[in-house]
């Protein structure tokens, strides 16, 4: 009795020791839920469509340079510009038309063309970017480096009606006319995860990145000079920012030089005070 109850006790001891298995990999980033939903279709990608009890429908179709498929029975197609689920509903009418009763069918992309997006700005490597398959902003965003810190937190993404030829026919700029479209997000919510900021990518799209509005310190801390105004900054983080106050600077009697009505006016503000695009914050020094 006593032998078995101590080969037991060895037993549980050695399995409690002993090491577990690797973990399972974490899933791999997916591309967000609208991505298939809002991509708009183009020459040559390519289209996988199933016909749920009618095979012969079944294959990828090739997206020809002038948008269209060729469908058994019906022909020519256009699907370029149309998002998948609108293509969809497309084909359903037409195979209920005299062809099919009640048909069931699925619209996928089963091979991405590839894409030319431009980044400019304040980025760490702008350019010119090609792209397959669903591209959402902010893998754009990281592709090109990130933001620098004197970037503003605002994004700006152009998009033209024509796609890649709208943008070559010039080299992209900042507010270029032939956008038909023009996007703000937010970097802030862009990394807070927020989905409608994450968009889905086009062809010849034009990200912006444009330099923060700045501000200024002077006076009596550790590191005077011009930084980029983050939205909301108070006078408080603004002094951070340049460091601090110095030994012999002083959080009383603080003063901005702000521009009012076209005139520039000395106004005595609080730490708690909102910073204001081109202010300049003076940081007196310490009476005693």
């Amino acid at each position: 009795m006593l032998h078995t109850l101590l080969s037991l006790a060895v037993f549980l001891v050695v399995q409690t020791a002993a090491p577990q298995g690797p973990r399972p990999a974490a899933p791999k980033p997916q591309s967000p839920p609208q991505a298939s939903a809002t991509y708009l279709i183009g020459a040559t990608d390519v289209l996988k469509i199933r016909v749920f009890g009618e095979d012969r429908y079944d294959g990828d179709y090739n997206v020809d340079g002038d948008g269209t498929i060729t469908f058994p029975m019906i022909g020519r197609q256009p699907v370029e510009g149309k998002t998948t689920r609108q293509v969809e509903d497309d084909l359903t009418k037409m195979l209920a038309n005299g062809w099919l009763k009640d048909p069931q069918l699925s619209v996928e992309i089963g091979s991405y063309r590839s894409r030319s997006i431009f980044v400019i700005g304040e980025v760490r490597s702008p350019g010119r970017y090609t792209i397959e398959g669903p591209m959402t902003l902010l893998e754009v965003i990281g592709q090109a480096g990130s933001l620098t810190p004197a970037a503003s937190d605002t994004i700006i993404v152009q998009r033209f009606e024509n796609g890649i030829a709208a943008a070559l026919t010039a080299p992209p700029v900042a507010g270029d006319p032939r956008a038909n479209e023009i996007m703000r997000v937010s970097h802030e919510e862009l990394q807070q995860g927020r989905m409608t900021a994450n968009i889905l990518l086009q062809d010849s799209d034009v990200i912006f990145v444009p330099p923060a509005e700045r501000f200024y310190v002077t006076g009596f801390v550790k590191t005077p000079g011009a930084f980029p105004l983050k939205p909301g900054m108070t006078v408080r983080q603004a002094i951070a920012v340049a460091g601090g106050i110095s030994e012999r600077g002083s959080t009383r009697r603080l003063k901005i030089m702000r521009i009012v009505n076209g005139k520039e006016e000395e106004i005595g503000v609080d730490m708690a005070d909102i910073v204001k695009p081109n202010d300049t914050i003076r940081v007196p020094q310490r009476l005693i």
